[in-house]
């Protein structure tokens, strides 16, 4: 049913994904599809790396060991963005059209007053796009 999964990451907060990273691998598994891991970093320097072509090989280990602990076939595409966190939306459904992808599987946070005024990633790309979304709550703040 699905050959792609796609899987937005944030190499700074990686433990606070272990549900949806888990989540992919299971579906990966399931239905013998490629995992393909999404990073978007900005284009100055992070604490995760200094520059973009870092970030880009960061993503790309990341990938590998992924790939080692889960025995699965994985490949990384890395974004840079002036602002990330504004361009999100956008660079993720563009990513999901790049890389082919059949389905999205993305951590959310767990629901917030704000939401009302500005809502969460995942639930506009779920509106946006013509694949299959599968938001994969996360379990604490």
């Amino acid at each position: 049913m699905f050959k792609k999964i796609l899987v937005p990451v944030d190499l700074a907060h990686v433990d606070a994904l272990a549900n949806a990273l888990a989540a992919a691998d299971d579906l990966a598994k399931h239905y013998g599809a490629e995992v393909c891991y999404l990073g978007v970093t900005p284009t100055t320097p992070t604490s995760v790396a200094a520059t973009p072509a870092e970030y880009e090989k960061k993503l790309g280990e990341f990938a590998d060991k992924q790939a080692h602990k889960h025995q699965q076939s994985v490949s990384a595409h890395a974004v840079a963005s002036p602002d990330p966190v504004a361009d999100l939306d956008d660079i993720v459904l563009k990513a999901i059209h790049e890389v082919n992808a059949d389905l999205l599987v993305m951590a959310t946070h767990l629901p917030r007053h704000l939401d009302a005024v500005i809502p969460a990633h995942g639930g506009k790309i779920a509106t946006h796009t013509d694949i299959s979304v599968f938001l994969v709550r996360q379990t604490q703040e």
